[in-house]
């Protein structure tokens, strides 16, 4: 939910789901085809991560922030902007909103600290798979092994950093809306 970009808010939960099933199905396609120069093989990448992944977003987003099902796509898209900007919603009866939000980020975060340790491995695993590829492998192979290792170190360098910032932002909105409703007094949240 966090990587998810603020415009899918806007969209219903079909249209989340072939969004992002797309765009991983198209990415995970181009690797298949560079790696084995296999049409097929791309094809059936594309359209297994589409269905699979597309549905798993969805649904993930859909647990996370179960009360955006009431609110209209304009009014999600703003309360997730503001949030991730960290400022202050132009709507205050948005207000609330950006308090359920900022706390679906936190824990959404919390749940992905597993995922750290993971891309870690995988991490490690494709230098070595890349390094093997690069003696016996073809060029496609060489290619496609080499930038999944630049990807997940960009991943593990990048990805902690951003999300410290956003969570920072997403806190900075809460605590703005907070003292717009009020609701850190009445939920004792602080």
């Amino acid at each position: 939910m966090i990587l998810v970009p603020g415009w899918m808010w806007c969209l219903g939960p079909v249209s989340r789901a072939v969004g992002a099933g797309l765009a991983a199905g198209v990415f995970f396609g181009a690797f298949v085809l560079v790696e084995s120069g296999s049409w097929a093989g791309a094809a059936v990448v594309f359209v297994v991560l589409s269905l699979l992944h597309g549905t798993r977003v969805a649904r993930r987003m859909e647990r996370a922030w179960p009360a955006a099902r009431a609110m209209s796509g304009a009014d999600r898209a703003a309360v997730v902007r503001a949030t991730r900007r960290g400022e202050a919603v132009a709507d205050p009866r948005l207000a609330p909103s950006v308090v359920e939000y900022a706390r679906a980020l936190r824990r959404t975060a919390e749940e992905d600290r597993l995922r750290r340790r993971v891309v870690l491995l995988v991490t490690v695993l494709a230098v070595a798979l890349a390094v093997y590829d690069t003696v016996t492998g073809s060029t496609g192979e060489t290619i496609a092994s080499w930038l999944v290792v630049v990807l997940l170190l960009a991943d593990l360098m990048w990805w902690p950093r951003c999300r410290a910032r956003l969570l920072a932002g997403a806190d900075r909105a809460a605590a703005s809306a907070r003292r717009v409703t009020g609701a850190g007094h009445a939920t004792g949240d602080s």
